[in-house]
């Protein structure tokens, strides 16, 4: 592997300028949050696809309000803003996650709804935010990835690092794996939604067949996700899809 000593913030902006000419990459030392930021320039009416990258953050954000921390080298933060308007936004979070997947290492498996997972230990996490206005609606794609071994303090999941499987990876390769082919992967689901992506989510699926519980009380056996993306959870009742990405889901120790 070729590991680049700086951030290929060119490389990228040349894959992706044939299809968004307006594309902007920026690659801040240090900010509060990289997804709250490009939330902000949304509302503002800022709607330029933009890849915001942060070495480190200070107040970041994952999924349900939990904070995810950064620091440089030791994982890789940014936030990608692009106009957006699927028919369907179920499964972006999970489309946004095989992408990731498929861009680092055969062994990186999936969580849902927006976990990466290897060794049942957490490699990174997603956060999907949008923001409407004036008609135009705008997704904010929030990625945090462990580059390097970290603490488990605090943390729900033991973590995992990248470099387990990468070892010589660094942050700015890892951007450089995933910028592109996640740019490709959203508009593909702009024009066709999940359903085309179900199969090759279930071939990382880390849950699918194991007995898990959910943040909400229920208690199965995962059978994957449906083609819109819902968890389907076989319990005493039935067959229930869990469509809330609110919704937390382990599996059974």
């Amino acid at each position: 592997m070729i590991t680049p000593t700086a951030w290929p913030a060119e490389t990228i902006w040349e894959q992706v300028y044939s299809l968004l000419p307006d594309f902007t990459v920026e690659v801040l030392p240090e900010i509060d949050s990289s997804n709250s930021e490009l939330m902000r320039r949304a509302r503002a009416g800022q709607h330029e696809p933009t890849l915001l990258v942060a070495e480190r953050q200070t107040a970041g954000r994952g999924r349900m309000g939990r904070v995810w921390q950064s620091q440089p080298g030791d994982s890789l933060t940014f936030s990608l803003s692009l106009p957006l308007t699927p028919q369907d936004w179920s499964g972006l979070s999970l489309a946004v996650g095989l992408s990731l997947a498929e861009s680092l290492h055969p062994d990186v498996g999936l969580k849902w709804p927006n976990d990466l997972w290897f060794q049942d230990r957490k490699l990174g996490g997603i956060l999907v935010e949008a923001a409407s206005m004036g008609g135009r609606s705008q997704v904010v794609v929030g990625v945090g990835l462990n580059i390097r071994p970290r603490a488990s303090d605090g943390l729900n999941t033991p973590p995992a690092a990248l470099t387990e499987l990468l070892p010589e990876l660094t942050a700015p390769a890892a951007l450089g794996a995933v910028a592109w082919p996640l740019i490709q992967t959203l508009k593909a689901f702009e024009a066709q939604g999940f359903a085309p992506l179900q199969k090759r989510f279930a071939a990382r699926d880390v849950l699918q067949g194991r007995a898990v519980y959910t943040s909400d009380g229920q208690q199965g056996v995962s059978l994957g996700v449906g083609p819109g993306g819902a968890l389907r959870l076989q319990t005493e009742l039935g067959v229930q899809d869990i469509h809330s990405a609110e919704i937390s889901v382990r599996p059974k120790t």
